[in-house]
């Protein structure tokens, strides 16, 4: 099992640089491994075609439908699965549970709710500018990526005042339970925060019962679909989800977007000369580093894919970043940043099928009024040293920016 991990021909998400810069890994396996079954117990696939059949197929996302596996197994019981916000979020269920779910969910979390939260955003925004202008620059993960979204999410699902510091490290930690983990240590770490934040999150619920608002939570907890409402232990788990992916996906997409427009000198000329190519120019930053580098499924048939017949119980691991690079659907220059492209929205950064990221609106308009604000507001705009990647394999981001303005 050792020799296998280290030889060159498989996957190997742990190699020195992997995190700093994937792209050449992925183009590899396109080329020469775009299925691959790897000995480590799951499957990956990097191309455009079979990713988006992966995620259209209709596959499970419960890690009940698994083969057993020891590895696995030895981290699941670190971590504490029978107590994980994993197991009850809609993220990790299937139909039927998922379809009640997303439908509760998603009476609450409508356009004309994300819509109205715009004009809050742009002050969000311009008072972060404002500072990085006082400042001369800074980091721009600590001044706008991460407190933007943060906050959005916080005052949008009503969170009452608490330790903000807290629970951004608590989220922080938890959201490590989505990459692959090979550290019992880790994994033991993950259990811990994710009981402490799911026994916060029940407190401010049990206290919004009780201090009704007009928020996402209390939408949330009054949500009824087809004479259904959520059981306290789904709506921890759905506003566990909600705080997490709320905030930490947004963060790269701003971050990775910026650090690719500074590299990238002619399309942030472009955006700047035209500043209606905003809203495509995020669909190209989604595309061209993705915030989410993959999503996972397990099959509970033999599914065949490219020829290979994936046996049933095996873990899938759908490479959306790999998809969204693919010279075989976005021609030869798919390795570049262009902000015109004119079938960027096709990328699979939110996944596809029924488990497409019901975020997505929120996330693109953060995008683009962060982005697109901060654009127009420095024209000098430049990186003032390294960047810091956060060293993790699934939600990839830039850790510190360093610009000056």
């Amino acid at each position: 099992m050792t020799e296998a991990v280290f030889n060159p021909e498989l996957f190997n998400p742990f190699a020195p640089g992997f995190t700093d810069n994937p792209y050449p890994e992925y183009a590899r396996l396109r080329d020469n491994h775009p299925v691959q079954e790897h000995p480590l117990g799951f499957w990956v696939t990097t191309r455009h075609a079979d990713v988006t059949a992966v995620l259209r197929a209709g596959l499970s996302v419960e890690n009940r439908n698994l083969a057993p596996n020891p590895v696995r197994q030895q981290v699941s019981d670190a971590i504490g699965t029978s107590d994980s916000w994993r197991r009850l979020s809609m993220l990790d269920r299937d139909a039927p549970d998922h379809t009640r779910l997303r439908g509760l969910v998603t009476k609450v979390f409508t356009p004309r709710a994300i819509g109205a939260l715009e004009p809050r955003i742009v002050e969000l925004v311009d008072t972060a500018l404002a500072g990085l202008a006082e400042a001369g620059g800074g980091d721009l993960v600590e001044e706008l990526a991460f407190p933007l979204p943060f906050t959005v999410i916080t005052e949008m699902l009503g969170m009452p005042p608490t330790d903000s510091t807290r629970v951004r490290d608590l989220a922080g930690l938890l959201v490590r339970s989505l990459e692959p983990i090979a550290d019992l240590d880790l994994a033991c770490r993950i259990g811990e925060a994710d009981r402490e934040l799911s026994g916060l999150v029940g407190e401010v619920i049990a206290w919004k019962r009780a201090n009704p608002a007009d928020d996402l939570l209390t939408a949330l907890v009054r949500a009824e679909h087809d004479g259904a409402m959520l059981s306290d232990e789904e709506l921890v788990a759905q506003v566990v989800l909600l705080y997490v992916a709320g905030h930490e996906t947004t963060v790269n997409l701003v971050s990775n977007g910026t650090v690719a427009l500074l590299r990238h000198p002619d399309q942030l000329a472009a955006l700047r000369a035209d500043p209606t190519l905003i809203d495509n120019a995020v669909e190209e930053l989604l595309r061209f580093d993705s915030p989410v580098q993959s999503s996972r499924r397990v099959t509970t048939a033999p599914f065949v894919l490219d020829g290979h017949e994936i046996p049933v119980g095996s873990f899938v691991i759908a490479t959306l970043a790999a998809a969204n690079t693919d010279e075989r659907f976005w021609g030869p220059d798919a390795a570049e940043l262009r902000l015109d492209r004119a079938n960027a929205r096709q990328h699979v950064s939110f996944g596809a099928g029924p488990h497409h990221c019901l975020g997505a609106a929120l996330a693109r308009m953060e995008g683009r009024v962060a982005i697109g604000r901060l654009v127009e507001r420095f024209p000098n705009l430049a990186l003032a040293g390294e960047v810091t990647w956060n060293g993790r394999i699934n939600l990839r981001g830039a850790a510190k920016v360093p610009v000056s303005v």
